[in-house]
């Protein structure tokens, strides 16, 4: 008997050490919305490619330059030279808290072939319709995941037929997609991309 009292007056005490500060939230969500304001002075100065490199970096992603096989992860560790020498080729934004308002900085980038959006929280169909209509990713993007990201929709995977040169797409866990025919609508629009899904 005294075992079980003894339990019970600790079970809400070890549930109130672990369970989060509702102020916590508040607070994250503004700080990630810091970390994603874009600086048009600062994209004039440095360019597109190390400003966002910059951005990304900022919020928990991943680049890779042409020319190079290393993933660059390390904000302090940003390469120095030449500003026009690294050019973004890959992103990888797995578990980031990238978001639509930090987008304006992927409107320089030239070279980017390949994107990762995995786990992204912020991701929605409004980010999507973003980057379909940035002129240089319609030429460049070639490979695209998309993996458990909530907030995509079947709205956001139609906007991607304007990326006219992607030739493989790989979607995961996206419950908000649920039109089979969404599918087929993209393979229609951009005939020589290879989808392969696991939306069930």
């Amino acid at each position: 008997m005294i075992i079980l009292l003894v339990k019970t007056a600790h079970t809400p005490l070890a549930l109130q050490i672990a369970a989060p500060k509702a102020s916590a939230r508040p607070f994250w969500g503004w700080l990630n919305a810091v970390f994603n304001k874009v600086d048009y002075d600062r994209i004039k100065k440095v360019g597109p490619d190390r400003a966002a490199s910059e951005w990304l970096l900022r919020c928990g992603a991943k680049v890779r330059y042409q020319g190079f096989d290393r993933w660059q992860q390390d904000y302090n560790g940003l390469p120095t030279g030449p500003l026009g020498r690294y050019k973004i080729e890959a992103i990888d934004a797995t578990e980031s808290c990238i978001m639509y308002r930090g987008f304006d900085h992927l409107d320089g980038l030239k070279y980017l072939e390949e994107i990762r959006f995995n786990k992204c929280v912020y991701m929605e169909d409004t980010c999507l319709e973003r980057l379909s209509k940035i002129e240089n990713l319609q030429c460049s993007l070639r490979k695209m995941e998309l993996i458990s990201c909530g907030n995509v929709t079947d709205r956001g995977i139609i906007a991607l037929h304007k990326l006219r040169n992607l030739e493989h797409l790989f979607l995961k866990d996206l419950p908000g997609v649920k039109e089979k025919m969404t599918i087929r609508t993209l393979q229609t629009a951009l005939p020589k991309l290879n989808i392969m899904e696991e939306l069930l």
